[in-house]
């Protein structure tokens, strides 16, 4: 399908960006990759007025690290991330799950930040940020500031910290140097959005599980934390037998869909299966 007519604007500075975000506003959409919005476009189940192109401003690119925190800017494509080594060394979590996403051209368009304010609780970048303990840093008119703990970003269904007249920019991640990490996804056929994902990274010592973050995608309107398994996990030996026990309150607290793909209690016996898989495997087991 054709999208109907809008204007297109491609600031190349933030503050471009933000100035034609506050202009245009209700009547306006961010594009940050599009891999969501464009076929919502083609579908015409939205038709924005104005179209703001976020893939000039250069100042939203890039990886780089500040001191024990790696920061990556909000239009960075997923392959990017992949392709950093500061990443995969000290947050390996979030690699090993935009590994997954989609294909190759889907990574060279997507970006990370327009990925996590979509906010699909499918996507496959909003757990391991989760997980991570990232904080977001969003710019709202004039260029002010304020930073939101991942805890607090994801509000619900596709709804965000973002609000009007707003924009990520950057995503701060506390360097988890030396966790073993593992993204398990089940799908039915590749490429699919996650039925259900786990996101685990755990930091073991002497065979013994010292910390342990858990992180869950599509188990409820946002993503999850399983604050119970990383609590039974904490002083466990790195076991199957032990592991087991712990994940078996994977879906404490959930409230997963029920949809074509399974029913709710389908997930909540499948997420128990996969935080077993994943936390043994980021043990190093």
């Amino acid at each position: 399908m054709i999208p109907a007519s809008f204007d297109y604007l491609a600031p190349a500075s933030l503050a471009d960006a933000l100035a034609a975000l506050a202009e245009h506003g209700d009547d306006a959409k961010v594009l940050a990759g599009g891999q969501s919005l464009l076929p919502i476009l083609r579908m015409r189940l939205n038709a924005p007025e104005v179209v703001i192109d976020l893939g000039k401003v250069s100042e939203l690119q890039g990886i780089s690290e500040d001191g024990d925190t790696i920061v990556i800017g909000a239009m960075t494509p997923y392959a990017a991330v992949l392709a950093s080594a500061a990443v995969s060394t000290h947050a390996a979590l979030l690699s090993k799950a935009v590994a997954t996403v989609a294909d190759p051209q889907i990574r060279h368009r997507g970006t990370i930040g327009g990925a996590l304010v979509h906010a699909d609780p499918a996507g496959d970048v909003g757990a391991p940020i989760l997980a991570l303990d990232a904080d977001l840093v969003i710019a709202g008119a004039g260029g002010a500031t304020r930073t939101v703990a991942a805890a607090d970003f994801f509000e619900d269904l596709f709804t965000t910290a973002v609000g009007d007249g707003e924009l990520l920019t950057q995503i701060r991640i506390p360097k988890h140097t030396g966790w073993g990490a593992r993204y398990e996804k089940f799908v039915r056929t590749a490429q699919q959005w996650s039925i259900v994902a786990v996101a685990a990274t755990v930091r073991a010592e002497a065979g013994t599980i010292a910390e342990a973050r858990v992180g869950l995608t599509n188990m409820g309107s946002t993503p999850l934390r399983a604050t119970a398994v990383e609590q039974a996990l904490v002083g466990q030996p790195a076991t199957d037998e032990a592991v087991r026990a712990a994940c078996a309150r994977a879906a404490d607290g959930t409230n997963p869909p029920s949809d074509l793909n399974g029913d709710a209690d389908y997930r909540r016996h499948l997420v128990t299966v996969l935080t077993r898989r994943a936390v043994l495997a980021a043990a190093g087991v």
